[in-house]
């Protein structure tokens, strides 16, 4: 598995995204997920999946004869658990849930404007130097939340999960997340379904004998960005990981640039933040 080093941090740079899996279906796509030769695993307090993520890790550990160190495991805290106290406890009750004694990667999911980014991010910084997170970043900034996070973080912020797919332009935050040596985590890489069926998308995939998902994801790789797309179904998980033996031409690059547009967002809930032009 190819990785992407960011602020200290080697991100697997493919990972399998966990939002909306629960139960039997959650445990099995983890551990199918290891099987396969996936090494980073996402979810989130607010996924509600924790103690199911957290089990088919320990059940996928056991059935593959990995170590805990050979998986990279991200989760979140959520926005409406930002402020002093609410932040530990939920850093606490993730840790529990995927009976771990710590996570690779702790994030702020979403921030919330009611509490101040000095508290958040130092609640952050602490769960790091306390030994609860190897690694931590933020989810869902924008430049100029990433600008104010860098200067107050006393660790270093590894990286952004933002929605990234071919259909949005995220040039800005893109680049903002560069300027801090920080990585970009893609969520959503497939826009939600939107991908397949897509003319441009399809007729680069027929050339390279990949689907237009493959290319979707591809497409991110190439750029370094680490796509985290969700799936249970052990055909799309294996497909997800073989994007690792094609390359796309700087033309078929250019060419899946062109359908972003400002407006593509497929997640855009009522406590985003004002989004970068």
């Amino acid at each position: 598995m190819t990785v992407i080093e960011a602020n200290g941090a080697r991100i697997p740079a493919i990972g399998l995204g966990t939002m909306t899996l629960k139960e039997q279906v959650c445990i099995d796509a983890v551990k199918t997920a290891l099987k396969l030769g996936y090494r980073h695993l996402d979810t989130a307090e607010r996924y509600g999946n924790e103690e199911w993520v957290g089990e088919g890790l320990h059940q996928g550990l056991a059935e593959t004869g990995l170590k805990r160190e050979d998986v990279f495991v991200t989760t979140k805290v959520y926005w409406d658990k930002l402020a002093p106290g609410d932040f530990e406890q939920s850093v606490e009750d993730s840790l529990k849930k995927l009976k771990l004694p710590w996570v690779d990667l702790l994030l702020i999911h979403w921030n919330n404007p009611k509490v101040p980014l000095s508290d958040s991010i130092k609640s952050l910084c602490s769960a790091k130097k306390n030994g609860q997170a190897k690694h931590v970043g933020v989810a869902n900034f924008t430049t100029a939340m990433l600008d104010e996070a860098a200067k107050l973080a006393t660790e270093p912020l590894v990286t952004n999960q933002i929605e990234v797919h071919p259909f949005l332009d995220q040039t800005k935050v893109v680049a903002a997340c560069k300027k801090h040596g920080m990585s970009i985590t893609a969520y959503c890489p497939i826009a939600r379904g939107k991908v397949p069926g897509n003319e441009t998308l399809e007729r680069i995939a027929k050339a390279h004998d990949k689907s237009a998902s493959q290319v979707a994801l591809r497409y991110l790789v190439q750029q370094g960005i680490v796509p985290i797309p969700r799936t249970a179904t052990p055909a799309h998980l294996a497909a997800n990981l073989a994007v690792f033996d094609f390359a796309l031409t700087e033309a078929e690059m250019a060419e899946i640039a062109k359908l972003a547009k400002p407006d593509g967002r497929v997640v855009n809930p009522a406590h985003s933040p004002k989004w970068d032009a």
